[in-house]
């Protein structure tokens, strides 16, 4: 592909005068467009797409600068490159802009995705923008409301009354994950506990899988997130008879089922009520209405001391018998396990202090081995290692700990004790009670119940004419007409689900849509599908890792199970980037007034020296804090490369620069590079150009110069730099003769032999002590060694005029000359 641009150089680095013309002749050839070719190696890099808010921050660039240079730099090596975007863009910030401007959502998220995208365009980014799409168009989550129908149909979508988030500022449902230290993540306000009728996902049933990560390349930290909030627990249920029914327990522990001095269920389980005796009552009731102004993230917190009421009821031991007190407590949770524990203040910490707290009895019924009797009264924590159990009847002198459950389970199955796993993963709640998401394609009829909509009258597309009122319900819900319908079984009148989906469900397969974006028999092409995904490389922020990539990785498999992919994972590599905080180490915020915006940054200094400075900032997955004056170096940097090869007057000392010490410098560099492309290791990358850099300056006041080592360095130079700064590195290619744009070129290979030095250079020793240093020869005898040696400076002022007494040569270790006088 050609590009011809004529126009004056200028003799100093102007971006200015070179980025908006190239980014322009790019885009109208064509440049990044994907198109399939057999030929070559697909490779698949995708940057997780952004919420359209208005205006891309400095963070953006951070995260998108890196992935597009990766890209470019697999595109250079032979790959046919898949790097495209689109816009996440429903959601409650739209709807809020709604209220506040008296606007639309679409007209405000469809002006910022306009804006952005000329900002993604300003970065210089190879991003193919004939792939774009919105998640907010009816085209895409029309296939959002045709998973959903599938997903009923198979069971896995499904519709119950639970304990929710409720956000009384945003009026709406949060799913456990997005509540951050029992406020709503976006609104901040205190959440409450409502029960309300919702939809769900089935995402239990693929807990098992989603414990598999051979089939993923993840940090180990998002791996360790995700087995975390799974939260595999084997172990066993007992049954505790009350005069209220029975009260089913799970426990990791049986074999410390003696030690179970009284119960404890969550504050919301069924049998509390019945439970609780008249002077209880108003006690339990108050402790039940704090309870519920808590998350159960908060609820669960390390630390957090733990309290409780006394029902006033007692449950039988299934063992000994005894009447055991039942108490609620906060700490335990109606969605986990059975919503009840055994309580063994002996073996568990959390059950230890609360038994301190309220005068329970502790237990001892694991001792470490060999250890004597325990003094409860005198313990000052649990127990929770292995043993032998102790005080338990039939189980004493069996190993106790969780890895020998089995035989314990087995000697108590006579006693309502039964093998059973659980998980701490929760089903997906999804239902929110805004406007400005998918609509749920569901009917309810009075003779036919729940309804799916038929695939041929989706999509339900959003009504514009609608009210924003602060009553927590949905506006859909307040819309005169839009909720009526007709029944698809009966044909009688029915009334559409007024809620909307979690816009975590668009973000779970739009990696897929950008394989066929504009197909329109099925959510994407299977056979395109099948040849670019999975993704090479997912990179994005770790903040998802609980969210949107276990979601992601719940909806491959669900797609896999319906035929639609053969993959059972999204992505086969996942990276995350670090965090560029502000100039007060804080991150940036507008209150906090620290934010940097990069279209000022663009302005300037140039596209090419903002991703420089973030590519040099620190290493990527790491991140650190912006510096004003930091960004200085690149932009000065720059300028010293464009004089490399447009200033004709090669300024300071002469230098000795040989043909070869060029050549070495030259495939060092690139040799290192190119093995820190593959580890995404850029700060060290722009590090090694800048120390390459100095090389070449100094090489071009050296008989180097001119010679065919001095074009092959400038020549490889500006291919290193190509995916970098890629206007810059355009320019200097096309000045330089090369009709063909430098982003269609190849990566060059490093020359080994370069690579390897025929000099050594040897610290020159004056009797014992180190005087100076000399450059020689590998294959250099006694005789040269010590020429050079005398012959340097440094080391004559201590041997000339002296008698030598000895000169010992060991070749690449040591050079000695002893004198005496």
């Amino acid at each position: 592909m050609t590009i011809n641009i004529q126009e004056p150089r200028s003799e100093r680095y102007n971006p200015h005068a070179i980025e908006q013309k190239w980014q322009t002749a790019w885009d109208e050839a064509g440049l990044y467009a994907f198109h399939e070719d057999p030929r070559k190696q697909k490779h698949y890099a995708l940057t997780m797409f952004p919420y359209p808010s208005g205006n891309l921050h400095i963070g953006h660039w951070y995260a998108y600068v890196v992935p597009d240079a990766r890209a470019r730099w697999m595109r250079m090596r032979g790959y046919n490159v898949l790097f495209p975007m689109g816009f996440d863009a429903f959601g409650l910030p739209a709807e809020n802009a709604a209220i506040k401007r008296g606007i639309n959502p679409r007209t405000w998220t469809l002006d910022n995705i306009q804006y952005m995208t000329g900002q993604f365009r300003r970065m210089g980014t190879m991003i193919d923008w004939s792939r774009q799409f919105a998640t907010c168009q009816p085209e895409y989550y029309r296939w959002n409301q045709w998973f959903f129908t599938r997903m009923f149909e198979r069971g896995l979508a499904y519709k119950k009354e639970s304990f929710v988030n409720w956000d009384p500022v945003d009026q709406t449902v949060l799913a456990n994950e997005q509540v951050v230290d029992g406020r709503g993540e976006r609104s901040g306000a205190l959440v409450e506990r409502r029960l309300m009728s919702q939809w769900h996902f089935k995402i239990t049933e693929y807990a098992e899988e989603l414990l598999d990560f051979s089939g993923t390349d993840m940090p180990e930290r998002v791996r360790l997130m995700q087995q975390n909030w799974i939260g595999k627990s084997v172990g066993a249920e007992v049954d505790f008879a009350t005069d209220a029914g029975i009260v089913t327990v799970f426990t990791t522990r049986p074999d410390t089922l003696y030690g179970a001095t009284f119960l404890v269920l969550a504050p919301e389980h069924p049998l509390v009520d019945p439970l609780t005796t008249d002077e209880q009552r108003e006690a339990v009731g108050a402790y039940k209405e704090a309870a519920g102004r808590l998350s159960e993230i908060d609820r669960q917190a390390e630390g957090r001391e733990k309290t409780g009421v006394f029902t006033g009821a007692y449950a039988t031991h299934p063992i000994t018998g005894e009447r055991i007190p039942v108490w609620i407590a906060d700490y335990v949770l109606v969605t986990y396990g059975s919503g009840a524990i055994m309580a063994v203040p002996s073996g568990d910490q959390r059950d230890f202090e609360f038994a301190r707290k309220y005068g329970l009895p502790i237990v001892e019924v694991v001792r470490p081995e060999g250890a004597e009797a325990l003094d409860m009264d005198a313990a000052t924590e649990a127990y929770t290692g292995d043993g032998v159990i102790v005080n338990s009847g039939d189980l004493n002198g069996m190993r106790g700990g969780k890895a020998f459950i089995g035989p314990v389970i087995e000697r108590l199955a006579g006693y309502g004790v039964r093998a059973k796993t659980t998980y701490r993963l929760r089903d997906w709640l999804v239902s929110r009670q805004r406007y400005w998401g998918t609509p749920i394609p569901i009917t309810y009829c009075d003779t036919c119940g729940a309804q799916p909509v038929p695939d041929d009258q989706l999509p339900i597309e959003l009504p514009d004419d609608v009210e924003f009122l602060p009553t927590g319900q949905s506006p859909l819900k307040l819309h005169p007409t839009w909720s009526k319908t007709t029944c698809a079984k009966c044909g009688g009148p029915a009334e559409r689900d007024t809620d909307t989906m979690d816009t975590f469900v668009d973000s779970s397969w739009y990696m897929y849509r950008f394989t066929s974006p504009h197909f329109d028999q099925a959510p994407w092409d299977k056979d395109a599908a099948e040849r670019l995904t999975p993704i090479d490389l997912y990179t994005g922020g770790i903040e998802h890792a609980i969210l949107h990539l276990l979601y992601s990785r719940f909806w491959t498999k669900v797609a896999r199970d319906l035929g639609l992919t053969s993959n059972s994972e999204p992505f086969r590599a996942l990276r995350n980037q670090g965090i560029i905080l502000g100039e007060d180490q804080e991150k940036m915020s507008k209150s906090r007034g620290n934010v940097i915006d990069p279209d000022d940054l663009v302005q300037e200094y140039g596209a090419d020296t903002v991703r420089t400075y973030l590519m040099f900032i620190a290493p990527w997955e790491v991140g650190g804090p912006w510096s004003a004056s930091g960004i200085n170096g690149p932009s000065k940097w720059l300028s010293r490369v464009w004089s490399l090869y447009f200033d004709e007057n090669a300024s300071g000392p002469a230098e000795n620069t040989t043909e070869a010490e060029l050549r070495y410098a030259t495939h060092t560099t690139l040799q290192k590079v190119t093995g820190d492309f593959e580890r995404l290791s850029f700060n060290t990358i722009v590090a090694a150009l800048m120390e390459y850099t100095n090389a070449l300056v100094k090489a071009k006041r050296s008989p180097a110069f001119g010679t065919d080592a001095w074009a092959e360095a400038l020549r490889i130079f500006n291919l290193m730099l190509a995916p970098i700064v890629p206007h810059i590195a355009e320019e200097l290619w096309r000045e330089s003769g090369h009709a063909q744009s430098v982003h269609l070129e190849a990566w060059p290979s490093v020359d080994e032999t370069a690579t390897v030095r025929d000099t050594v250079t040897m610290a020159v020793q004056v009797n014992g002590k180190v005087r100076g240093q000399v450059e020689i020869s590998k294959t250099a005898t006694q005789a040269d060694a010590m020429a050079a040696a005398r012959a340097n400076p440094d080391v004559a002022k201590f041997v000339d005029g002296k008698d030598t007494v000895k000169e010992i040569f060991v070749p690449g270790r040591i050079i000695n000359i002893v004198v005496k006088g």
